[in-house]
């Protein structure tokens, strides 16, 4: 993706930031204290943190939490539903917090919107010697048959690269990562999987589809139309009727300050 699409696709959120709270999934408890574990201490910034999916599932497994958050209508949405959380405006590429002030960095399904040749250098500076950077994605379990074929029928815009594990594994493996930032040293990265899943009805994961950044930069005619036919295949499968679990992965990406 080219730097003006990416940043076209990384600022469409804000528009939908109400539904992106009320409709994107936690992440797996599991995945992030696997994400944590290495750390020398509890202090956590969770960077790009949107409308605080991610924060709120860090402060259950008893982090001490500061999220930074670009847009303002996401920050927004994050101080209202986690009003005791710290919450300040930032981005990965100008973190407003002190040197050394943290043992991990976290970022939910945003890593890949940040300008790691800036991006590094900030994250380095912040993290404690020791400290953790670490980047979890909610995926699609696309073993499961229905979910491959909802994948296959939603298309790049609704489920995209990093959006089951198989092409996260493939796109996370490019992803340029601090490992040389200077005067920091960072280990090589791991990855891991774990299961999860989220409570759903057909029409909440239509919604949930529709909160992907490819489709909010749809034309609306052609949001509409995709996310009819994302809603018709939903409708002929017996998995997706009533209430059902979508089955998911979170994926995590791990590397340590050295």
């Amino acid at each position: 993706m080219d730097p003006d699409t990416r940043h076209l696709h990384a600022s469409s959120f804000g528009t939908a930031a109400t539904a992106y709270a009320a409709h994107r999934p936690d992440y797996a408890h599991d995945a992030v204290r696997w994400a944590l574990h290495p750390a020398p201490g509890t202090r956590v910034l969770d960077l790009g943190a949107g409308t605080g999916k991610l924060t709120a599932t860090l402060a259950a497994v008893g982090a001490d939490v500061t999220a930074v958050e670009p847009d303002p209508e996401m920050l927004g949405e994050l101080r209202r539903g986690l009003p005791k959380i710290v919450a300040l405006p930032g981005s990965a590429e100008s973190i407003p917090l002190p040197d050394a002030s943290v043992d991990a960095v976290v970022a939910g399904n945003a890593m890949h919107w940040f300008d790691m040749a800036v991006a590094g250098p900030e994250i380095a500076r912040v993290l404690a010697p020791g400290g953790v950077l670490a980047g979890l994605w909610n995926t699609l379990d696309d073993d499961v048959d229905w979910v491959a074929e909802l994948a296959r029928v939603s298309g790049p815009a609704a489920i995209g690269p990093r959006d089951t594990p198989a092409s996260w594994r493939t796109e996370t493996a490019a992803l340029h990562l601090p490992t040389t930032t200077a005067p920091a040293r960072f280990g090589s990265p791991e990855q891991r999987g774990f299961p999860h899943g989220q409570r759903r009805t057909a029409d909440s994961l239509v919604a949930t589809l529709g909160t992907r950044a490819g489709m909010l930069v749809m034309p609306e005619a052609e949001r509409t139309s995709a996310l009819s036919g994302i809603r018709s295949y939903l409708a002929t499968r017996a998995e997706t009727a009533g209430e059902f679990t979508l089955p998911m992965v979170t994926c995590v990406l791990r590397v340590r300050r050295l």
